[in-house]
């Protein structure tokens, strides 16, 4: 997506955590994202990562899911020029289950479970790379107007 300067998914933002997702190609109604922390990830253990990354890539992974959802049963390919559709998150719990391993890979897969006229609701799990469950949570994505797209930000002019 285009000016996406999002600290977790935005390619627009070379500080952000680059999280990206793809769908399952075994489940259509779930989506993938894998994950590989740096040292500057961690938390106060150097080898285990900070919760508030591990956050950060739930509701990210989540909230993308919602949108490329939304593109998917308008017909529409993520980006296109009709107007962008996004979300945004409107809650967000998480369950740390163990600590997430420094070093090596995690992956976050979302499932949808409910979708309205304006949200969509996704349950998250983490796993690290021995597959042990780090975490898991749910998220409410909340559709936004197209205006939080504007490259000067939503307060421009405020």
């Amino acid at each position: 997506m285009r000016g996406n300067h999002c600290f977790g998914c935005g390619e627009d933002n070379p500080d952000g955590l680059g999280v990206r997702s793809s769908w399952d190609p075994t489940d259509s109604s779930a989506s993938i994202c894998e994950f590989t922390p740096a040292s500057h990830h961690s938390a106060y253990p150097h080898d285990v990562v900070n919760g508030g990354v591990i956050a950060s890539v739930i509701d990210c992974h989540a909230v993308c899911t919602a949108i490329a959802d939304a593109y998917r049963r308008a017909g529409r390919e993520i980006g296109d020029d009709d107007g962008p559709i996004l979300y945004a998150t409107g809650s967000l719990q998480i369950n740390y289950r163990a600590p997430s391993r420094l070093h090596g890979q995690l992956t976050a897969r979302a499932r949808i479970v409910e979708v309205g006229d304006r949200t969509t609701r996704l349950e998250v799990t983490v796993v690290d790379r021995s597959d042990t469950i780090t975490a898991d949570g749910t998220v409410t994505a909340v559709r936004v107007p197209g205006a939080w797209a504007n490259p000067d930000g939503v307060f421009a002019g405020t």
